[in-house]
């Protein structure tokens, strides 16, 4: 089985490990004043209509429990005016309540009306007159209007285990760790809530429109509580949250896309419905709740607040349905400020997101995270002169010095003061990095999140340990055993080594590659790297030269027919890189190798070459590749480097010369090949994945050096593969190939009775080839006759997938559904073909 997207593994098995924690209380949410915005405690919570509260909060943020059922709350603090606040299933949880010391707030207090207006057409709904006013005024990010801007951004990411109690205190697990239970929340029915997780930055933002368009990011303090040094868990925090416009017609949350209340094609997803008007900051806003039309879809609920002269957006918040169809993830919530500094433009204020997240149960008493994350925006200056070097990249960006700020520091860069809770974050984890047994459950979290089990006295990683096993038609049964330096996560050089022995065949393999960084800034990096091994070529059009790169064909347990089409290969690579510029890299790679078949009886690769028959081919060849990533993001600095999770594209350009007779070479040769890959967010019909490549090799080539439109006759998910195709049934001089893979994220499936209970996910697909070989390709090898280009028909394939196939939260297996389109007349073939495999992902 293939699983995909290897980011989100830190992810997933973080879950795993969170299994002993609980989901949400009766009635939770944030107290804060409603002048200055900072959080209060000592407030006094009552339940329903009790005379004795149920709470004295602590700090911000409160929990209260009932055994009976909650329907009203009351928030009362000496100084302050009293807040009432009806509670329904769909406002218990992230409620956000500003008490005021004057008789009018400025935000009201929050009343929910179950009840849905009924209208003839949407044209007499009020709310419709006054959203359709929002989209002919539609503002724009206030930043693109300057010559040059400023600001300043302070991130606060936070993970809290809630909802716990005394038997779980109890339980074996904390042996020897009772004493983080001395920094937990109680709440009103007894439970308890521990933070794990404290994550702090700042960041400086400059940017320039005119008479050039720039920008830059600059991370100048970050501060982690007890992981410091571990940035899988850092990364994974930061790899849920995505950057989101309210005004924009799709919402980005863990790349898949949600509906904008406020976008233009809301009523298609959405009711509005008018409920107040109230003063927010000064100014006076239309109250709007919304909800989603079908609960069974990706969408929000919850209200927006609209200024009743400019029509601008001052705040929103957005909370997902009972019913959220996201993996690992049981509820979102975000509550949204604009500043709106004149009538085309806003500025964001502040974006706070709470996730829950959930290892296995969709059930509210199922054992929970909560992952919170809250940005503040100040300080914008505009139209202030930049001097050029402000956007040039230097060593000092790329250091660890970010990390060395005091506490001084960061109480004067805190918008406000962090809560008791928050501060004993750090105390706690200080604590734990002296417990062996925490350190040995980090340990395990670090192995499993990276497939490496690292010896730190001597700065090795050994593994991958997920490809220890393997097996094939050539070697039998494979044994893969590596290791690579491993000292710091900035490492500037790296050495690793494989070595793998077949059962079958007897023999040994090997690899190993050694790579140095000279300049963090433009990354430039020179490697070199050697292997003899058994392989299964043709599975990818554009490949790298890496040597440490391993397909997935040359190990498959399970396949479809017997797959004889092995090949030998041993081979030495040189190569240097550059990035000039961010995410644009230059890498030239020099590379000799030679190939033959690893099981003549099966698979011919001999070829003539001047009149005499060949069965090895010799090869030198350089290779330029350009490889542009526009707006992907990195954590770390070192030689290695954790890729956040975005929409980036790929875009690669390569040029390969082979040069005859530099090294006893065996052929001249010219090839260029192109490569896009894009994931696109279609409104709230999902996600399109499209892959487009193109080739030609301009020269004569034998079949080991030859275009081969990649099949896949294992049964598991391989992407950009064609799942009906045999090895090496097509090979082409010049090819174009395109991938269209669509998910709907369950929109059609939401529909049908009793199904939609399963939660499962719909995806159609579609693969094409066209290519051309020429009749002197054919001619060079041996059995020539055998290959062919699909020249006469565009070759396709066709089918649909469900995903999110499992239980509860745990859905991650995936089972594709495959037919041939045509080419229907060959011998071997297979017309119709189940895949399967596992993909981690929301």
């Amino acid at each position: 089985m293939l699983i995909n997207r290897p980011r989100y593994y830190p992810f997933f098995i973080f879950l795993l490990l969170s299994h002993f924690v609980y989901a949400q209380n009766a009635a939770s949410g944030k107290i804060t004043d409603a002048k200055t915005n900072k959080e209060i405690s000592g407030v006094d919570i009552f339940i329903n209509d009790s005379n004795k509260p149920a709470l004295t909060t602590t700090s911000g943020s409160f929990m209260v429990q009932s055994d009976s059922i909650i329907y009203k709350l009351k928030f009362l603090r000496k100084n302050y005016a009293l807040e009432t606040l009806d509670v329904t299933p769909e406002n218990a949880t992230n409620i956000f309540v500003k008490l005021s010391q004057e008789k009018v707030s400025d935000i009201q207090e929050v009343v929910i009306h179950n009840e849905r207006p009924k209208y003839k057409n949407k044209k007499e709904n009020p709310a419709y007159a006054i959203m359709q006013k929002v989209w002919a005024r539609k503002r724009n990010n206030g930043l693109d209007k300057f010559d040059t801007y400023t600001y300043k951004e302070y991130e606060k990411i936070q993970f809290d285990a809630n909802n716990l109690d005394s038997a779980f205190m109890n339980r074996k697990i904390f042996n020897k760790l009772e004493f983080i239970f001395d920094y937990k929340d109680s709440t009103a029915s007894g439970k308890i809530g521990l933070p794990v997780f404290l994550n702090e930055a700042v960041y400086e933002n400059y940017g320039e429109n005119r008479p050039s368009k720039r920008t830059k990011r600059l991370l100048v303090a970050q501060k982690t509580s007890g992981f410091q040094d571990n940035q899988i868990v850092t990364l994974t925090a930061k790899n849920l949250y995505r950057d989101i416009n309210i005004y924009d017609n799709t919402l980005n949350y863990f790349d898949i896309g949600f509906p904008s209340p406020v976008g233009e094609t809301g009523f298609s997803t959405y009711d509005y419905n008018l409920v107040d008007t109230i003063s927010i900051r000064g100014e006076n806003a239309f109250k709007i709740r919304y909800l989603p039309k079908r609960t069974e879809v990706l969408a929000f609920q919850g209200y927006l607040y609209i200024d009743t002269d400019s029509y601008a957006v001052l705040g929103a918040t957005l909370k997902s349905t009972q019913k959220i169809n996201v993996n690992f993830v049981n509820g979102i919530s975000t509550e949204l400020e604009y500043d709106n500094p004149d009538e085309n433009t806003f500025l964001p204020r502040k974006f706070v997101t709470e996730i829950e997240m959930t290892p296995f149960s969709k059930k509210k008493t199922a054992k929970s995270i909560i992952a919170k994350r809250s940005v503040d925006y100040s300080e914008y200056e505009f139209n202030k002169p930049l001097e050029d070097k402000i956007f040039k990249r230097t060593e000092e960006e790329y250091s660890d010095s970010f990390t060395d700020k005091d506490d001084e520091y960061w109480v004067k860069a805190r918008p406000d003061s962090l809560s008791k809770s928050e501060k004993g974050i750090y105390e706690m984890l200080g604590k734990l990095e002296q417990t062996p047994k925490f350190n040995r459950i980090v340990k395990l979290y670090e192995t499993l999140g990276s497939g490496y089990y690292n010896v730190k006295k001597l700065g090795i990683d050994i593994g991958p340990i997920f490809s220890v096993y393997g097996k094939n038609e050539v070697e039998g049964d494979r044994i893969r055993l590596g290791a690579r330096t491993y000292f710091t996560r900035n490492d500037p050089w790296r050495v690793q080594f494989y070595t793998a022995y077949g059962f079958k065949d007897q023999q040994i393999k090997y690899g190993a590659e050694a790579r140095f960084m000279f300049n963090r800034v433009n990354r430039f990096t020179v490697g070199a790297g050697t292997r003899r091994d058994v392989l299964q070529l043709g599975v990818q059009l554009t490949n790298d030269d890496g040597i440490m790169a391993r397909t997935f064909a040359s190990s498959t347990i399970f396949a479809r027919g017997d797959n004889a089409s092995l090949s030998s290969l041993n081979q030495t690579n040189l190569f240097t890189s550059i990035e000039p510029w961010k995410n644009f890299q230059i890498r030239l790679d020099g590379t000799m190798q030679s190939i033959k078949s690893a099981n003549p009886d099966g698979f011919s690769l001999m070829y003539y070459k001047d009149g005499a028959l060949r069965k090895t081919t010799n090869d030198s060849h350089f290779t330029l590749s350009l490889i542009a990533r526009p707006g992907a993001k990195f954590s770390q600095t070192g030689i290695d480097r954790y890729e956040h999770g975005t929409l980036a594209p790929t875009i690669v350009l390569k040029y390969t010369r082979g040069v005859e007779g530099l090294f006893g070479s065996d052929f001249n040769y010219n090839k260029l090949q192109f490569l896009f890959y894009k994931p696109f967010l279609i409104g709230n019909l999902g996600k399109l994945q499209v892959n487009f490549e193109a080739g030609k090799n301009f020269d004569t080539v034998p079949l080991a050096l030859q275009n081969i439109i990649p099949g896949n006759q294992s049964y598991s998910l391989a992407q950009n593969t064609f799942a009906q195709l045999n090895y090496y049934e097509f090979v082409a001089d010049t090819y174009t190939t395109l991938h269209l893979e669509h998910h709907f994220n369950g929109k059609i499936l939401s529909f049908i009775p009793l199904i939609k209970k399963l939660k499962l996910r719909e995806i159609a697909f579609i693969r094409g080839a066209y290519g051309t070989l020429s009749d002197a390709s054919k001619a060079i090898n041996v059995e020539g006759f055998k290959y062919s280009a699909p020249t006469d028909h565009i070759y396709y394939e066709y089918g649909f997938g469900i995903e999110n196939i499992g239980f509860g939260n745990l859905r991650i297996f995936r089972v594709d559904f495959n037919w041939r389109g045509n080419y229907l007349d060959r011998p071997d073939i297979s017309t119709f073909g189940v895949k399967a495999g596992f993909q981690v992902n929301f």
